[in-house]
């Protein structure tokens, strides 16, 4: 069956998510997007699991961020994306603890420091089952909960790197994988048409500390390629995270939003 329009037609119930079960994989910084994106769906009336793969005291510390200042459920879970067992019991424990789960952004990622010539093998590895594998992990395990519901929506954290390859950092191997995601994101769409969306988000470059090992010359350079001549705040996203979470977006599947300051326009 297709998935029906919506009844409202209040905006603001079109964008509210009360009600609703969102998980953000990868929310345990401080100031990352997944923390931004937990943040604006709690504040859309979501209640919120998160996720974290090592840093549990930062998860727990945005749980109860999330709790006292929208006032709705928040629990953190470890889980490693890179792990389909680890996914798998991920939404099985989400469902147990929350009843359902409505929408899911497979965030969680991690980042190249070297080309794939000068780079070690696990390295490389290591990227391409965190941003790809864990990606198609995420969908696999929160997939069948979705059809087996008959509603859900699916964002995926992507990159402008999936459309570019980024001058003067070599990441070829950051690079394959959110082009991966991004073609993922349409596949899926197309595979789950009768019962959920699937979208992808492609940030540009944002300030959230993962960068800030590259040398600052490089980060100057790459400063001076976008025509907005700054980096993204975090929380510049998190209105593209509920449009694609909530019911405002119930004809848009398939999609990919490039949210960059204008760097892939050039």
């Amino acid at each position: 069956m297709p998935i029906e329009i919506p009844k409202s037609n209040n905006l603001l119930d079109l964008f509210s998510l009360k009600g609703k079960v969102v998980v953000i994989t990868g929310a345990s910084g401080p100031r990352g997007m997944g923390i931004e994106a937990a943040l604006g769906c709690a504040e859309m009336g979501a209640d919120i699991a998160i996720t974290y793969n090592s840093r549990s005291k930062g998860a727990e510390e945005n749980v109860e961020r999330i709790k006292k200042d929208y006032g709705v459920k928040a629990k953190a879970y470890k889980c490693t994306v890179s792990d389909f067992q680890s996914v798998q019991q991920l939404v099985d424990d989400v469902v147990k603890d929350f009843g359902k789960i409505d929408g899911f952004v497979a965030n969680a990622g991690a980042t190249a420091d070297s080309g794939v010539i000068d780079g070690s093998v696990e390295r490389l590895d290591e990227v391409i089952k965190v941003d790809l594998l864990g990606t198609a992990y995420c969908a696999k395990a929160v997939g069948k909960h979705f059809r087996d519901r008959g509603t859900g929506s699916f964002v995926i954290t992507s990159s402008m790197s999936g459309h570019i390859a980024n001058f003067p950092q070599e990441q070829t191997s950051y690079n394959v994988a959110k082009a991966g995601c991004i073609h993922m994101a349409k596949s899926l769409a197309n595979e789950w048409r009768d019962f959920a969306r699937v979208n992808s988000i492609s940030p540009g470059y944002i300030d959230t500390g993962l960068s800030d090992f590259v040398d600052k010359k490089v980060q100057d350079l790459w400063m001076s390629m976008i025509p907005m001549g700054r980096n993204g705040n975090a929380k510049e996203l998190k209105g593209a995270y509920v449009y694609f979470l909530s019911d405002a977006s119930t004809y848009t599947t398939g999609a990919d939003l490039l949210i960059d300051g204008g760097y892939t326009c050039r």
